[in-house]
């Protein structure tokens, strides 16, 4: 069995090496998420929505630019505010239960604040413009309702960031966290975690890293070698 001494006289990559494979022991790859588009078909479809639905919009948004009145009167005018603002003092609420409780469920509520805070100022500048009111409104979204999210949107993204640096440190992968927009999207491939991990970190066998046959102190530095990779 593998001492402390002998781990500390490992190198950080073997050390990687060896907490990849007793991680992949314990707590094998799972499978892809069944309520997530896993297949190529399924993700393809998804894709052409997605793409279809932004030329759509983007369609509609020039219809609208053209043919809206510059100023219309509407009705329903309170109830919409005041639901508006109920949502938002809900989703208030529930950012400030799920952060006191250290739920994971906190990185959607700061999402969809932020989100919530940025549509409140945009409506508040854009309806109010040309009144009296519109200073107020650009001065509350200028030092109140667009700092909080921002903030909302850094706490969110500081969160994912250690919950994936958490994950990668029991996968055995050092050095920082990449970029969220290069990461792959776990569960949306049938390989499952292993969309996380970059290609050339496999697991390892045991053997390789002194666990049968002899210590890691009788290894020359740099045995520890990755298996190929199976063809796919």
């Amino acid at each position: 069995m593998i001492n402390v001494d002998e781990l500390r006289q490992m190198s950080p990559r073997q050390r990687a090496e060896l907490s990849h494979a007793l991680a992949a022991l314990d707590d094998p790859l799972p499978p892809a998420e069944p309520d997530l588009p896993a297949g190529p078909l399924r993700r393809t479809l998804a894709l052409v929505v997605i793409i279809g639905g932004c030329l759509s919009l983007a369609a509609w948004i020039g219809v609208l630019a053209v043919t809206l009145p510059r100023y219309y009167h509407t009705g329903g005018w309170r109830g919409a505010w005041v639901g508006f603002d109920i949502v938002e003092l809900v989703t208030f609420a529930a950012t400030a239960w799920a952060a006191w409780k250290r739920r994971q469920v906190v990185i959607a509520c700061l999402i969809v604040l932020a989100t919530l805070l940025c549509c409140d100022a945009w409506f508040d500048v854009t309806l109010d413009l040309r009144t009296n009111g519109f200073w107020l409104s650009l001065l509350l979204a200028l030092c109140v309702e667009l700092p909080l999210a921002a903030l909302a949107l850094l706490v969110a993204r500081r969160l994912l960031r250690l919950n994936i640096r958490a994950v990668r440190r029991l996968r055995g992968l050092a050095g920082p966290v990449p970029p969220l927009w290069k990461l792959p999207l776990y569960g949306m491939d049938t390989a499952g975690f292993r969309t996380v991990i970059p290609e050339p970190c496999v697991p390892v066998q045991p053997a390789e890293l002194g666990l049968a046959g002899g210590s890691g102190r009788d290894r020359p530095a740099g045995t520890a070698r990755r298996q190929e990779s199976p063809a796919r």
